[in-house]
């Protein structure tokens, strides 16, 4: 019910922001109307005005003339009396010019420059639309991926729950199979007895594994899902608190300039002819001094708080049962969140560096933008139009060729600015969104260290190694052949190549930058494509450059003969590329696909699985769809006539990024078609990894029992059965021996059971730092990728405690025990030189010098069991110093 509600709360949530977004874009259009209908009454009144002062200019001229003829004739009138008509009707014939002059102002002037700026606002507008729009979609893919990332998590953590429930099952099994032993007693325990414990024992050790693979996988998938949501969360606030403000900026850019500049003008025409109304010019001034765009925009935005007002932040919303709700840098996935967390920081700064270049472009854009909008010539000075009546009728206007430049000029760094707002705000928000994943990062591993420093090193903890495939599987050519042969003929549904390499990239390169463009080393791609051929797995259990890992895999499809793609479908795939409709698109090639072999179905299911997996880290990896297809594109599918394989190439690229996009669309599911499947949380336990169960070691390890160890509980825990026992954070406990790599045999407050070691911390010890210092060496050389070292360090002085106040007298005993056991585990060396790496390896005080020496001098020659629980293959068990 839990996850149920999370869905539809999340579904809720992108639903109510998909309408929230279109409110945005029709309160947007009902601006820009609003805009333009203001413009175009303005423009109307100021030609009737322009009409009338023409009108009025032609009758105080007309009254002019007429009393200068009156005037000539009375030349009786006095001197002074002449001189008053004389300065009055040269005030009138100048008050004439001047209301010409606004007339002819207002009517071709003023009113062009608004019918430009009507232009000019449809046009930005629809600009800005187009911006808005890109980022609203950018917006709900990361919700989408938010909502794919969810689904993901709850699949694999649905897997944990149903692996722990059948572990459970198999320790009942073992325990009433134990209780039944024990009555029989050991004596009556015949072969049938002892090979049934075996296989319980097997069987407990396969479910344990499988535990910890499911773990692994649910703990990758709420990792990706937490940082999709922090994503997610970062998108939104960058979207609501900056880009909505800009996109109304860019609607109104230049509308309030062009109204303020045309009422300057305006007003500094009246100015010279009413003198009389200086205070309602003043206020009309004053109006048009306010002019604030600024102001406008949050006026906008409190007006309609409702479409513009930043949603809830989406919660995270964990899986029954599961109380994890930050990312965890755990040990199995340390390392993976250490790479990631380093490309992440590198990624950040250049793209950080990256808008910090296009905002001061931007800045330098705008102002040259402002300046020729506000271009003197463009906009008559109030002083023109005074001089207007002494110079020749057109005389004063700009000739309509430069004005026509300068409009297209105009233009074109309209142009320029709106490309340097779209690169701004999809590069300030791919900045926000790397700054969101990466503090996140860098908390957990922060935390993860102290977790690490605090908590003792894991002890008796089972290795898993990758067993190598069978050799039969590879004696058929994988390169440069047909991969429907090579699939009857070798059985194997996935190519070993393409399963090999998908695997390692999905583990170690998702987060690569270039992965699949930067060529890798030649000689390295020859090499592995030799071991393939070879019939060996070399990317199981080694070290390889990702660069190179990525050549082999193209290389692979691109020696494919025929290729992936049959022949007689390139024609007809290339042709559904003329559809607009991407639904409609991913139907055609779905009914085209439909009728390829079943094998070539699955392993292109397999193969576009994956690569929709790398996009969507193009964030960090900058591998796009349409890069991935650029990349992939010609060795996939290629036609018979190579003439026109680059006139077609941009049809490949598009066709192949539909595919990418709309793969679980196109391709069928498993429960269609059988066969595997890409999962997106891999781990090095796949099909092919089994833990080593050899002959001799059966058992369950322990620790001395003569000895008592101290620990502290580092979290609360209760008990889920009457064997386990419940304590408090920070509760001092007693551990008396290793019950499995989880458990430990103790007692808390004196009522004995079984304490899980995951929830408390050892108090170091000599023993324990060796154990230690082991199991590192084996991991690290077993698992590929992993930095070589022990993460403690055994030259930590441990706390003084009862059960080390007597550290003397168990040191002998203690290293006595465990170079025994390590040496017993090692496989025969040739030669000499055995002892001086056991010797480098953990030096021990003088006491211990006997059994050191004791230790050491085993006979080389002599017969050693096979010990399972390291699988070293070979390694010495320690690496001399260097």
């Amino acid at each position: 019910c839990v996850c149920i509600i999370s869905k539809c709360t999340e579904t809720g949530c992108v639903s109510n922001l998909r309408a929230q977004l279109t409110d945005q874009i029709k309160i947007l259009d009902s601006q820009v109307e609003v805009k333009q209908q203001q413009l175009s009454d303005l423009s109307e009144f100021l030609r009737r005005r322009g009409d009338i002062e023409s009108e009025y200019a032609r009758a105080l001229d007309k009254l002019t003339e007429r009393f200068t003829h009156k005037t000539k004739k009375k030349e009786q009138w006095g001197q002074s009396v002449c001189q008053v008509w004389s300065v009055l009707l040269t005030q009138t014939r100048l008050e004439s010019r001047e209301h010409a002059a606004l007339g002819d102002t207002c009517c071709n002037t003023l009113t062009q420059r608004l019918a430009h700026g009507t232009e000019d606002t449809h046009r930005l507008h629809k600009r800005s639309k187009e911006v808005g729009i890109q980022m609203q979609d950018e917006l709900l893919k990361v919700t989408t991926e938010l909502q794919t990332a969810l689904k993901t998590y709850n699949q694999y953590h649905t897997d944990c729950l149903i692996a722990e429930g059948k572990l459970k099952e198999a320790e009942r099994l073992e325990e009433r199979h134990t209780g039944k032993s024990a009555e029989l007693g050991p004596g009556q325990l015949g072969g049938q007895r002892r090979s049934s414990v075996k296989k319980m024992e097997r069987l407990m050790e396969k479910r344990h594994g499988r535990v910890q693979e499911t773990q692994l996988k649910c703990t990758k998938a709420r990792n990706d899902y937490l940082l999709n949501l922090a994503g997610a969360n970062a998108a939104m606030n960058k979207y609501y608190l900056q880009d909505v403000s800009t996109l109304i900026d860019c609607c109104d850019l230049g509308f309030h300039l062009s109204v303020e500049t045309v009422m300057k003008c305006y007003l500094a025409s009246r100015w010279r002819i009413q003198k009389t109304e200086e205070t309602g010019l003043k206020q009309l001034e004053t109006a048009v001094t306010s002019l604030d765009q600024s102001g406008d925009r949050d006026a906008l935005l409190q007006q309609h708080d409702a479409a513009f007002c930043l949603p809830f932040r989406f919660n995270y919303h964990p899986h029954e049962g599961d109380q994890v709700c930050e990312v965890s840098a755990e040990s199995q996935v340390r390392y993976e969140l250490e790479t990631r967390f380093q490309q992440l920081q590198s990624r950040l700064a250049a793209v950080t560096l990256e808008t910090e270049e296009i905002s001061k472009t931007l800045k330098a854009t705008l102002a040259a933008l402002l300046d020729t909008m506000c271009d003197s010539d463009c906009n008559p000075s109030p002083d023109v139009p005074s001089n207007l009546s002494h110079e020749p009728p057109g005389g004063g206007t700009l000739p309509k060729l430069t004005l026509a430049k300068r409009r297209a000029n105009q233009q074109e760094t309209e142009t320029y600015y709106f490309t340097k707002v779209k690169e701004f705000l999809t590069s300030s928000s791919l900045a926000s969104k790397l700054q969101a994943k990466h503090d996140i990062l860098q908390d957990a591993i922060q935390k993860g260290t102290r977790r690490m420093d605090l908590m003792q090193m894991q002890c008796a903890r089972s290795v898993r190694v990758r067993k190598s495939r069978p050799v039969s599987q590879f004696c058929h050519t994988l390169f440069n052949t047909d991969i429907l042969s090579y699939i009857e003929s070798s059985g194997q549904q996935i190519p070993v190549v393409v399963e090999s390499c998908i695997r390692f990239i999905n583990l170690h390169g998702l987060h690569h930058e270039g992965i699949f463009r930067v060529p890798g080393s030649q000689r390295e791609v020859n090499l592995l494509r030799d071991a393939f051929e070879r019939g060996e797995d070399p990317l199981s259990d080694s070290e390889c450059d990702l660069d190179s890992v990525a050549g082999v895999l193209k290389l692979y499809f691109r020696g494919l003969e025929p290729p992936l793609f049959p022949y007689d479908s390139y024609t007809q795939l290339l042709e559904c590329v003329q559809i607009e409709e991407e639904v409609e698109k991913a139907v055609q090639i779905k009914t085209i696909v439909s009728t390829f072999p079943r094998p070539l179905l699955i392993v292109m299911r397999y193969l576009f699985a994956f690569l929709n997996h790398v996009s969507q880290y193009s964030d960090e990896n900058m591998m796009q769809p349409y890069n991935l297809a650029v990349c992939f594109g010609p060795s996939l599918l290629r036609g018979m006539d190579s003439d026109d394989a680059v006139a077609r190439q941009p049809q490949v690229n598009d066709l192949v990024k539909t595919m990418i996009l709309q793969h679980d669309s196109i391709f069928p599911s498993q429960s269609e078609l059988p066969g595997p499947v890409y999962e997106k949380h891999m781990t090095l336990e796949q099909e092919y990894c089994e833990p080593i169960t050899e002959e001799g070691d059966g058992e369950t390890e322990h620790l001395p029992s003569e000895d008592e160890w101290e620990a502290v509980a580092m979290f609360d825990y209760v008990a889920r059965s009457p064997a386990e026992l419940s304590f408090k954070q920070g509760e001092p406990l007693i551990l008396h021996s290793k019950a499995s790599s989880d458990w430990w045999r103790g007692e808390v407050g004196g009522v004995k059971g079984l304490i899980p070691h995951k929830y408390i911390s050892v108090l170091e010890g000599i023993f324990c730092v060796c154990l230690h210092r082991m199991r590192v060496n084996s991991d690290s050389a077993s698992l590929p990728g992993r930095q070589r070292g022990s993460e403690g360090s055994p030259s930590r002085k441990p706390p003084t405690s009862p059960a080390t106040r007597h550290l003397p007298e168990m040191i002998n005993r203690q290293m006595n025990s465990v170079f025994k056991e390590l040496l017993s585990r090692q496989p025969p060396l040739q030669g000499p030189g055995i002892t001086a790496p056991v010797a480098t390896a953990a030096p021990a005080p003088s006491s211990s010098s006997s059994s050191l020496s004791t230790s050491s001098s085993v006979p080389q020659s002599a017969p050693v069991a096979k010990k399972a629980g390291f699988g070293l293959r070979g390694r010495a068990l320690f690496r001399p110093v260097d």
